[in-house]
């Protein structure tokens, strides 16, 4: 159980990397518009004419706020489509799509409810009883707001879905709708009533977040320290957004008078006596305090940490990880943008989540305490430190004491992270299992077999790099019948096995692995940045070969002592018993092959024309039986017939295929021409509608064969059965001219 644990949370982490990887970018792009086109900044100094309305430069700074902006406000949504496709075993794309209908789905859900409770009103106002911040525009749907822990859940819930039905078989007359069209079906019913009980649960959490923010503005310093620790914590919700606007915006966070007028929030207050900075000695610390703090761990304690988790990376990760922590450093120091530093150790290590959440709120505090009021529009990076502290000068924010309070934290973030990390050895970015490498084979030897030599295989092609390599990568973890899934992170092959003990470490490394990491049924197989093609390689040769074990190949794990000739033995030993083995298959095959078919159904042509065999298909994925077994009919007539006594199960849109399924069973699918989707259903006249009867040589659809000729690829029309059993075979009866109703081929069921 340990085991399958790790296994789903080492997927379950890998799955946030996708959407985690956009944040560095869109920060810098969010900081960088926001810092410099807002209206006060502009005005202070003086810069209209290089930042001002109808500029050039500000017209560009206005599209990269947008930019930035898109990625961060959708972030829930592009979570529930990275964890989804992370979590999902096979058919990512489908998972994909299913995470967007479902995500749309809850917040819709969601939506209606407020509606019906009166809390958003007929003309889609908010009721003046809902707490502020508690209720926002989801992809413009008004909704709870549940920040990127809504797209999670809803990630792990389709993931969960996904993989439970998109093999689901249903009856005939639904079969249509089984497999993976299944699975945005039942997302849809699922996260109707999700998005119910999100109504019910979601705003008892919002309440308690609004009640804790009393209880700050009337503590002194214990309050500020007790609010940077709640901000700081909401991160991962993203709720933080609901408890500190208030104290920024609202008279929550106090209010002051300001040339002569009475202002409210902190944030106003600090813009508020900016604009009157003249007649300001200093700027309002109690004011500041929702916000000041934040450049002493953004510019100076992320960085520290960032800087631990490189110096703990594996030495053959560091290159990786420093690439990552550099970019997600940048865009905190710049523009306070922390969730790239702070998600990449959150959900692999919260204990250091734990220490940063004491560590900034700490720091809010002891700005404070040192009377630091500067100020900020976005967040607390280089940009708006320089703005709003630098340049207002030290006697009037005190930004010279954030630099020697900021070098110590930098200290403490480094060294407590550095202890933690390596105490418990934590997962943070480049740290893995140990995974000592025991090299047995020589560096000409593993290049030797990058660049395609020494093929010994036969039935590879000559030259065909990845095949070689995915076949003897097969062979290593036991062979395509002892491999449950196949995954990738960012240098390592994932994959569960069925029996561990079938899996050859010292034939994986031989592939050019720099090691092999076992873990119950998982297994790591560390590679580096080309994993992504290994991965893609190794799926493609999965699905085109039978299924075998290997389990001559699986050696004990402590062969690292054993030398270069006894391998190229073993290896030629295994090619050779696998050869006997394929032999074994095929005379199988063959007596299978000779016996008499318990029962034979004959499927007839459903037009006029020149019948085929199906591999003969101009389609790789028709010839390659993708979709079924079969044949193909070049029509010569412009008419398509019920092959056989059935029901229509289908009509596509496009008119250029139906489904349909003969009074004995077989489930088919006439489709006229090859990629005439594209043709928008012109040159199809369909004469029929799902769920009728017909009977054999009924007129099921007209064609205008001269426009599909002129427009189509191919006029070569795929007749294949959907549905065959293991132990059913399709025979071609007719191959050459053929006339509709005509015995086309038949489907031979055997003894199982």
């Amino acid at each position: 159980m340990k085991d399958k644990i790790f296994g789903v949370l080492q997927r379950v982490g890998r799955s946030f990397m996708l959407p985690i990887a956009i944040l560095p970018v869109a920060g810098l792009l969010l900081g960088l518009g926001s810092s410099f086109t807002n209206t006060t900044t502009i005005e202070t100094y003086g810069l209209q004419w290089l930042l001002g309305d109808k500029t050039i430069l500000h017209a560009l700074l206005v599209i990269m706020n947008a930019v930035g902006s898109a990625i961060f406000d959708n972030l829930p949504l592009i979570f529930a489509v990275g964890v989804a496709i992370g979590m999902a075993k096979k058919e990512k794309e489908v998972s994909a799509l299913s995470a967007v209908i479902a995500y749309f789905v809850m917040n819709v859900s969601i939506n209606a409810m407020l509606k019906i409770s009166g809390k958003i009103l007929a003309d889609g106002s908010i009721a003046n009883d809902v707490l502020d911040g508690t209720i926002t525009s989801v992809c413009g749907i008004q909704s709870l707001q549940m920040g990127v822990f809504g797209g999670i859940i809803v990630g792990l819930g389709v993931a969960a879905l996904h993989n439970r039905f998109y093999k689901i078989e249903l009856p005939n007359a639904l079969s249509f709708f089984g497999g993976t069209r299944f699975v945005p079906i039942i997302s849809t019913v699922v996260y109707l009533f999700v998005g119910i009980l999100m109504y019910f649960i979601w705003p008892t959490v919002q309440n308690g977040i609004y009640a804790l923010g009393g209880v700050v503005t009337g503590t002194g310093y214990f309050g500020t320290l007790l609010f940077g620790i709640i901000k700081r914590a909401l991160i991962p919700f993203g709720l933080h957004h609901v408890f500190y606007m208030p104290f920024w915006q609202t008279a929550v966070g106090g209010t002051m008078e300001v040339a002569g007028h009475m202002v409210e929030g902190g944030q106003n207050i600090f813009f508020a006596q900016l604009a009157d900075s003249a007649n300001i000695t200093h700027f309002s610390a109690g004011a500041t305090r929702y916000f000041s703090g934040e450049f002493i761990f953004m510019i100076f304690g992320l960085p520290g940490a960032a800087l631990a988790m490189y110096k703990c990376a594996k030495p053959e990760k560091k290159k990786q990880a420093g690439s990552l922590l550099l970019s997600a450093t940048l865009a905190c120091m710049f523009t306070g943008i922390t969730e790239p530093l702070e998600f990449s150790f959150l959900f692999v290590a919260p204990a250091l989540f734990a220490v940063q959440v004491v560590l900034a709120g700490s720091a809010y505090m002891i700005a404070h305490i040192l009377n630091i009021a500067v100020g900020l529009t976005f967040s607390g990076g280089l940009l708006d430190f320089f703005l709003f502290g630098i340049l207002q000068g030290n006697e009037k924010t005190s930004w010279m004491l954030v630099i020697p309070v900021g070098i110590v934290y930098f200290l403490l973030y480094y060294f407590i992270f550095s202890f933690l990390i390596k105490k418990f050895d934590l997962k943070t970015p480049g740290r893995e299992d140990d995974d000592t490498e025991t090299k047995l084979y020589t560096k000409a030897d593993v290049n030797e077999r990058k660049a395609g030599k020494d093929v010994k295989n036969p039935d590879e092609k000559a030259g065909t790099v990845a095949d070689e390599l995915s076949q003897t990568i097969s062979r290593g973890l036991g062979g395509k019948a002892n491999i449950s899934d196949v995954d990738c992170c960012a240098t390592r092959l994932r994959i569960t096995v069925i029996d561990p003990d079938k899996v050859n470490d010292a034939l994986l490394k031989s592939t050019g692995a720099s090691g092999v990491v076992h873990k119950g049924q998982g297994v790591q197989i560390i590679y580096g940045p080309r994993v992504t093609v290994i991965k893609s390689n190794l799926e493609d040769y999965l699905a085109s070969v039978t299924e075998e074990h290997f389990e001559d190949d699986a050696v004990e794990n402590n062969t690292a002592d054993a030398d270069e000739v006894k391998n190229e033995n073993a290896a030629s030993a295994t090619d050779s018993k696998t050869e006997d083995s394929s032999t074994a298959s095929d005379k199988a095959q063959e007596a299978t092959d000779t016996k008499e078919p318990t029962s034979t159904v004959i499927i007839s042509s459903p037009m006029t024309g020149i019948a085929a065999d199906l591999s003969t298909a101009p389609d790789e994925a028709f010839a390659g039986k993708m979709m079924g077994d079969g044949a193909v009919v070049t029509p010569e007539e412009g008419v398509v017939v019920a092959p056989e006594d059935g029901t229509v199960l289908f009509v596509f849109d496009t008119k250029h295929a139906l489904g349909f399924t003969t009074d004995s069973g077989i489930g088919m699918i006439i489709h006229v021409g090859i990629d005439t989707v594209k043709l928008e259903g012109k040159g199809f006249d369909v004469q029929v509608e799902a769920g009728c009867h017909v009977n054999k040589g009924d007129v099921l659809m007209k064609l205008d064969l001269d426009y599909l000729k002129a427009n189509a690829p191919s006029v070569t029309t795929p007749v294949i059965c959907t549905e065959l059993k293991d132990n059913q075979k399709i025979r071609l009866i007719t191959d050459g001219p053929i006339k509709a109703g005509e015995p086309l081929y038949a489907v031979d069921t055997y003894e199982k």
